[in-house]
């Protein structure tokens, strides 16, 4: 690959700039993947890209997007992950319009993110995640591959959300929170593959800081789980839950 500078790339067909594009010349713009495949890199309107950032071939980034310093937008992923191999080939990755990556944010390849969300510091977003829009992502937070996240989430720091999670629209989770999609927790067992089985978060549901959700367990819609708990079966709908193991209460109208 001979181009180097922005006005080659931006030549060469490499780098598609809108009106108004703020990108600092220490910005970093790989097209290339380690297949050799060349993707185009693509930034809408008054889209800002701050110093050290490193946007890979297949970004596209919406209208007033913000891509903030000593971030990683579109990196293929390479090396070993449960039950698959990633080869570090490229893939189109999406920033929506007026979404956010605060500094230090990575998101692999294969992603998308909705219109105005944002992403919170060093915060880091595997392959294939799919997020909806008006969504807030705190930081040091990490989203493992296939994610499916709905609209207007709001997901606090330092939390874990294991592969394959789907979270709806309005789930609130606290700071803090573990999920986890394997029962058995195996680990690169020759002659075990681990059944892995994701929970999920229905829509509007709520979880206090510092709870543990268990592989293949259902938070229901609208419903509350208490700080601190650790969910080992589904919480139904509308229902309140806290404790080791947490435990369904009754509602007030029901005692």
């Amino acid at each position: 690959m001979q181009a180097t500078t922005l006005e080659e790339l931006v030549a060469t067909g490499l780098l598609e700039t809108g009106a108004g594009c703020r990108i600092s010349p220490h910005a970093v713009f790989e097209p290339q993947d380690e297949q050799g495949t060349l993707r185009p890199i693509k930034l809408g309107d008054h889209v800002v890209v701050g110093a050290g950032a490193v946007l890979c071939g297949g970004t596209e980034a919406g209208d007033g997007a913000r891509i903030e310093e000593h971030t990683i937008v579109g990196k293929p992923e390479l090396g070993y992950a449960v039950g698959r191999t990633y080869a570090s080939s490229g893939a189109r990755t999406r920033l929506g319009a007026n979404s956010t990556l605060r500094a230090g944010g990575i998101v692999y390849a294969g992603c998308e993110i909705g219109a105005n969300t944002t992403i919170g510091h060093h915060s880091l977003i595997r392959s294939h995640v799919r997020i909806g829009d008006d969504c807030v992502l705190g930081h040091f937070l990490v989203i493992e591959r296939e994610c499916q996240i709905g609209s207007r989430v709001r997901l606090s720091p330092h939390s874990h959300i294991t592969s394959a999670t789907l979270i709806g629209d309005d789930v609130f989770l606290g700071a803090g929170i573990r999920t986890v999609n394997d029962k058995h927790l195996i680990w690169r067992d020759p002659d075990r593959e681990p059944a892995l089985v994701p929970p999920r978060f229905e829509n509007g549901a709520k979880v206090g800081s510092g709870s543990t959700i268990l592989s293949g367990v259902s938070v229901g819609e609208h419903a509350l789980v208490g700080a601190g708990s650790v969910v080992t079966r589904d919480v139904p709908g509308g229902a309140t839950a806290f404790g080791v193991p947490a435990r369904v209460r009754p509602q007030p109208d029901e005692t």
